[in-house]
């Protein structure tokens, strides 16, 4: 049990910018308010002294664990670029727990992180969410199997069009993705019919099994999709695509998509931007700007910020969200991209992404204010050890001053 006690809170909920105090209980967030600490004479008080307290960062999408650090080739599993239709894929399965890189992420305040297959695939295989805390995979595993990913635009072309095999435009690109969603809903209404029969208690077969065909049909079973897309046609095909098949789905990138910002909140479709912070390495990131976010949310749009890590790595989650604030975003709004609306674009905000009861308790205690990149960490205000990690976060040079990550293990 541990009580936060004088916390400038920074929910994400209908607490913000308050001083209040945070039970944890149970690896949850337990009560929320003025609470006294003679109550709980077996908790862990923690003075926070006015500090502001988030909930712990979300990264909507990345590549950490699969592009692992400094190792080069032996460490990218990121992008099986034998096939164009992978869906059995799981990132899960690529991911390294030992990557530097986690423990970066959480010297910075991210604790949860959604992680997957790259776009060289028209369809790649699912997406997990991790806390980035944990020996295994097993130790960090919040949703095994979060989301499919699928990729339109220049990266499909240029993987198979260059061996002459498809897909060489984004035609093609369409025509496949559709010709398999085609197929696995097939696959799945046949399934559906089989299992009906047979609570019936009728003599009935079973559909033969095809693994990239039992993959895929989750997509029609709530299983969301992420479609990477940039350019503005790219995005609109995926939202076409999209309504065709019923999918739930988050549009990735969506460098251009604050161009079509109408049509985007026209479809009621929640995005996620970026990174934006860092070279224009090809042509469909020649509109990419920190102004798409003030843009989208004047517009209304829901959307969340990623790193895309490694190309922007995690440890600079709060620089890249800065220069967003800097182009005329609220900071509030900034702030909720990388938690409550970048748990939403995930489909895990009844788990992660706000200060709430009931949920996890991923909570962390800043020096300053968390967009206030030139905050310095005050090693002499460390509050103890940073629970539960021991000394590990000793080395902090940031304005961490404390974290605390729940297991995910609490069901």
């Amino acid at each position: 049990m541990i009580l936060i006690k004088n916390a400038n809170l920074i929910s994400m909920e209908e607490i913000n910018y308050e001083i209040c105090d945070i039970l944890i209980e149970n690896k949850l967030i337990s009560k929320i308010g003025k609470l006294n600490e003679a109550d709980y004479p077996n908790a862990r008080i923690i003075d926070a002294q006015g500090r502001y307290v988030t909930p712990g960062l979300v990264d909507p999408h990345c590549h950490v664990g699969l592009m692992e650090s400094t190792i080069g080739w032996a460490g990218s599993d990121v992008n099986e670029g034998t096939n164009p239709i992978t869906p059995e894929l799981r990132g899960i399965d690529g991911v390294k727990p030992h990557d530097e890189c986690f423990m970066e992420a959480l010297n910075s305040g991210v604790t949860t992180v959604c992680a997957g297959p790259g776009s060289a695939n028209l369809i790649g295989g699912t997406f997990c969410a991790l806390k980035t805390k944990g020996k295994t995979v097993e130790d960090m595993i919040i949703v095994e199997e979060l989301a499919m990913k699928m990729a339109l635009g220049e990266n499909p072309k240029r993987m198979y069009g260059n061996s002459k095999t498809a897909p060489s435009t984004r035609m093609a690109s369409a025509a496949i993705i559709r010709e398999w969603l085609f197929k696995a809903r097939n696959y799945y209404d046949k399934k559906i019919q089989y299992q009906k029969e047979i609570a019936e208690g009728k003599d009935a077969k079973a559909p033969e099994f095809n693994m990239k065909l039992e993959s895929l049909s989750r997509v029609f079973d709530g299983m969301p999709v992420k479609i990477h897309a940039h350019q503005a046609d790219d995005i609109a095909t995926a939202m076409r695509i999209g309504k065709e098949f019923g999918l739930k789905m988050t549009v990735e990138h969506c460098t251009e998509g604050y161009l079509i910002a109408d049509k985007l909140k026209e479809n009621d479709q929640m995005v996620i931007i970026g990174p934006v912070m860092h070279n224009k390495s090809k042509y469909e990131l020649k509109q990419k700007s920190f102004d798409s976010g003030k843009v989208l949310y004047e517009n209304g749009v829901t959307f969340s910020i990623m790193t895309d890590h490694p190309v922007i790595e995690q440890k600079h989650t709060l620089i890249h969200v800065a220069l967003f604030v800097k182009a005329g975003l609220p900071e509030l709004e900034a702030l909720k991209a990388v938690t409550i609306n970048a748990a939403k674009t995930c489909y895990i905000d009844h788990l992660v992404g706000s200060i709430k009861e009931g949920k996890y308790a991923d909570v962390v205690i800043w020096s300053k204010l968390p967009l206030d990149i030139m905050a310095d960490a005050d090693q002499q205000n460390q509050i103890g050890n940073p629970d539960p990690f021991g000394d590990s976060l000793g080395s902090v040079r940031s304005q961490l001053v404390f974290v605390h990550v729940a297991s995910s293990k609490f069901w």
